[in-house]
């Protein structure tokens, strides 16, 4: 609807310019004396009238361009706003995931902890049965063999 007024009030003035440049020609409507910034203007009044027609559109083609640049810098602020808003709630959720096993992991050491300390097995949530606790002087025998066994010669099995 806004675009079809514009249309009928564009077509209007149209009409108006080209009816008063053409109306007041000739020497009848002789301008005798006006001045523009140093610049002396002769004719007729439609001359002028066409004069101020000429001034007008670049006055409105400049004001265009002003408008349409406002409303590009202002599309591009609110993107970068509405990413900014995305990437705070991205870091808002990863820091909630991260808050979470942080606690998953001290809730798990302290069960370890405590598990140890009474003298109970903890329990081997995959499987559903206790493990039992070893100390570290088993952890390190398992690891290395109690007798040196040569390069190249098998280790009894047993």
């Amino acid at each position: 609807m806004i675009i079809i007024l514009g249309l009928i009030i564009l077509v209007a003035a149209l009409i108006v310019a080209v009816a008063g440049v053409l109306g007041n020609g000739g020497s009848a409507h002789a301008v005798s004396h006006f001045s523009v910034l140093g610049y002396h203007l002769r004719g007729s009044a439609g001359t002028l009238f066409l004069a101020g027609i000429v001034v007008g559109a670049a006055g409105l083609l400049g004001l265009s361009l002003l408008l349409a640049g406002a409303r590009r810098t202002s599309r591009r602020g609110s993107a970068a706003r509405r990413g900014l808003r995305q990437a705070r709630r991205e870091t808002a959720a990863a820091s909630q995931e991260r808050d979470d096993l942080i606690d998953q992991r001290d809730a798990a050491r302290a069960s370890t902890t405590s598990n140890l300390s009474n003298g109970t097995a903890p329990l081997d949530a995959s499987l559903g049965v206790a493990v039992p606790a070893s100390s570290p002087d088993s952890e390190a025998a398992a690891i290395s063999p109690a007798v040196d066994v040569p390069v190249g010669v098998s280790a009894p099995a047993e």
